[in-house]
């Protein structure tokens, strides 16, 4: 070629060059402003557990992470049919012919069966797509630009969990189809049990074979569902529908190792949380969208099973729920009446407790008032009492008044005044110089004045004993002794350790004590002996006077006369008391006692 030659065809060239550089850069930046696209595939049909967790969980997980937005698309291999080299066949050119037009970003595989199909047609479905996975077994076959999560099938804890609750279980009936992919990895899992329990694998039975067995198991026994998809005569079955079928007709406990047949029937188990599984594939397949590569994102190992029952399926088995172990999620428990209504039963006790409260304050409230009110009746029937004594101890305080007036006037009638009259003529005989015999009648008369200053001593002195300030108590009661002692009745007078000066209003309150009892004594006892004790004390000032009389009934003679009452106001005033012990025929004992506090006070005073 000639250089003309070649500069023509560069010069035609350089524009073709130009457009395909423009349309590259346009290209690369539709390619990074587009929706990412993404497909999901599933291990299972559509209407599985892991497949309406999935799609509820992915897209959400997805589409939130992302500026640009998310085209989502998803399809499930049936696995009942995936063993078919046809089914399979027919699966990948369905794909192919479905997603001929589109670039996948991502390309997402739920379980063993999905990695094993993307593994065996990535080259010609998904060639550089970046793949994100979850398997339950190890991943044997390498796929490039790929990362997952391997969470590793435990069927065993679900096992471990049942003899926890039902300790004497001696029989395990494994129930799966002919073609379930975890039946031989329960065999591998269970060997450590078997010396301790009898494993039956009930595989492949036509399904009225097997809900007879289930019907009639021994006591002792558990069933362990792994999944039926088809049983042994070739019916297609969905896995939870069939256990719900399973669950009405079989006579013993029914567990699981995965949680989507919570609330089919079974107690629970050590069982796979899908969510956890689904939100963990989630966060890898984000990572890859934001622009991380696959391979150099390194796989986790989550532990995606949690202890779950069904608090319905334990009381139905009779079940202690205290042997469920610490941490169990226990599910579908039915609200107690305090849980549902515990709102209403707390405002109920509260009104209630309010109400006892105001009832019981009104009750008391009440029995206070009444015991007011009975305090007042009682207060207003003592007050009647002692107005009534007080009126009727005046009236007789006014009639003694009287009477000893009247006595002082027949005394000074009787004797004084008639002393005085014969002293009268005896004077106006010597006045009117009588000479027959004057030193006869002076004699006389001067005996006669003599009587008379006697006499008005002796009635001055009962009246007021003047010289008991001055001798003291014990000699005023020594002269009391002698004046009243008589024939017929002995008094005496004892004291012990009384101190030498007492004051004056004590001194004379026991005096007329001891004045009133003695004149009681000789007037109404007709004793023979009369004993007046006075003893001095740390403690007090006693008095007692005994003597061996008739005696009365003190009860009916108190208040009676004005013997007793006056003793008693007497002793009141200097803050003594006194008791009297009497009964007809057995004498009669009066005691008094002074604190000697008002002694001891009363002694001062008069220092």
């Amino acid at each position: 070629m000639t250089l003309r030659q070649r500069l023509s065809f560069a010069r035609w060239l350089l524009p073709i060059a130009v457009v395909l550089a423009e349309l590259q850069s346009a290209g690369a930046a539709w390619a990074a402003q587009r929706q990412k696209q993404v497909l999901v595939l599933y291990s299972t049909r559509r209407d599985s557990q892991i497949v309406i967790v999935g799609e509820r969980e992915l897209p959400r997980i997805l589409d939130s992470g992302l500026g640009e937005g998310l085209d989502y698309y998803s399809e499930y291999i049936d696995r009942a049919r995936f063993p078919d080299i046809l089914y399979q066949a027919g699966f990948r050119d369905f794909l192919r012919l479905k997603y001929a037009r589109h670039w996948f970003d991502l390309v997402i595989a739920m379980d063993d069966i999905a990695l094993e199909f993307v593994g065996a047609n990535r080259n010609e479905l998904f060639l550089g797509t970046p793949v994100v996975f979850f398997a339950s077994s190890p991943v044997t076959r390498h796929i490039p630009n790929s990362t997952g999560a391997i969470a590793h099938l435990n069927l065993s804890g679900t096992l471990a969990l049942a003899l926890q609750l039902q300790p004497d279980t001696q029989r395990v009936f494994v129930v799966s189809s002919a073609d379930n992919i975890y039946e031989s990895l329960a065999r591998v899992q269970f060997q450590s049990f078997e010396p301790r329990l009898t494993i039956t694998y009930l595989t492949g039975l036509a399904t009225k074979e097997l809900e007879a067995r289930l019907a009639t198991l021994p006591k002792h026994s558990i069933i362990y569902y792994m999944s039926v998809g088809r049983d042994g005569e070739g019916e297609f079955f969905h896995p939870l529908e069939y256990l719900d079928r399973l669950a009405a007709v079989a006579n013993a406990p029914i567990y699981c190792w995965v949680d989507s047949a919570m609330d089919h029937g079974i107690v629970g188990g050590s069982l796979k949380d899908q969510k956890a599984e689904t939100e963990a594939v989630g966060k890898l397949g984000l990572r890859v969208l934001r622009g991380e590569r696959a391979d150099e994102i390194p796989t986790l190992s989550p532990d995606l099973n949690v202890n779950q029952v069904d608090w319905r399926q334990l009381r139905r088995w009779g079940i202690s729920e205290a042997r469920v172990p610490a941490g169990t999620l226990v599910r579908f428990r039915e609200p107690s009446a305090w849980d549902r209504y515990k709102v209403y039963i707390v405002g109920a006790a509260a009104l209630l407790l309010a109400q006892t409260v105001l009832i019981a304050g009104l009750l008391v409230q009440g029995a206070r008032r009444r015991q007011a009110e009975e305090q007042v009746h009682a207060s207003q029937a003592q007050l009647r009492t002692s107005y009534e004594r007080i009126r009727d101890l005046g009236a007789r305080l006014l009639d003694a008044q009287e009477t000893e007036r009247a006595r002082i006037a027949r005394e000074l009638h009787d004797d004084v005044s008639q002393q005085m009259a014969l002293l009268t003529i005896d004077l106006e005989l010597l006045g009117n110089g009588d000479q027959f015999q004057p030193e006869k009648l002076a004699a006389e008369a001067l005996n006669r004045a003599h009587d008379i200053a006697r006499s008005v001593h002796d009635l001055s002195r009962r009246l007021h004993p003047a010289k008991l300030r001055l001798i003291g108590l014990i000699s005023a009661l020594q002269s009391l002794q002698r004046e009243l002692s008589h024939s017929e009745t002995a008094i005496t007078f004892t004291h012990d350790g009384v101190p030498s000066a007492l004051p004056p209003d004590l001194t004379l309150c026991l005096f007329r004590v001891v004045q009133e009892a003695l004149q009681n004594a000789l007037k109404y006892s007709r004793a023979r002996e009369v004993s007046v004790h006075l003893t001095g004390g740390p403690k007090a000032l006693t008095l007692t006077i005994a003597d061996d009389g008739v005696g009365f009934d003190v009860e009916a003679a108190w208040g009676k006369g004005l013997g007793l009452v006056s003793m008693g106001e007497r002793l009141e005033a200097v803050g003594g008391t006194f008791e009297i012990h009497s009964k007809p025929g057995a004498g009669t004992r009066l005691e008094v006692r002074v604190p000697a506090h008002v002694v001891l006070s009363s002694e001062t005073a008069s220092a």
